[in-house]
């Protein structure tokens, strides 16, 4: 078991279901530093995308992406149904980023586009 399957859905496209492991996470906090606020503090004058922080952020989310797989393959997890990340500001200088699911254990199913949870 090399891959974790992550999706977004109740299910996994050609495969069943067959044993739920439970909630499973991962997560990370970053400081966005005095540099990186001053610089998004000027950007916000002129308006627009502030650079920085969309880094920031999709540095932060791919993180949390990769310790939630790794949180499921410890568990014995094949595939993480129904992930999001939440985001949320932290004593307005970090911001934290988890990506979470339900872990479970899949196996394909032939023949089938969609087994959903039953």
């Amino acid at each position: 078991m090399d891959d974790v399957i992550v999706v977004t859905s109740d299910y996994v496209p050609g495969h069943r279901i067959v044993k739920i492991l439970g909630v499973t996470w991962g997560l990370t906090v970053r400081s966005r530093g005095l540099g990186g606020n001053l610089v998004a503090g000027l950007r916000t004058i002129a308006g627009g995308e502030i650079k920085e922080y969309v880094t920031l952020l999709n540095d932060a989310r791919e993180t949390a992406l990769q310790r939630l797989i790794s949180s499921a393959k410890a568990m014995g997890a094949t595939a993480v149904i129904n992930m999001r990340f939440d985001t949320s500001d932290m004593a307005q200088a970090m911001t934290e980023i988890v990506a979470y699911g339900t872990a479970v254990v899949t196996e394909p199913v032939e023949n089938s586009q969609n087994v959903t949870l039953s």
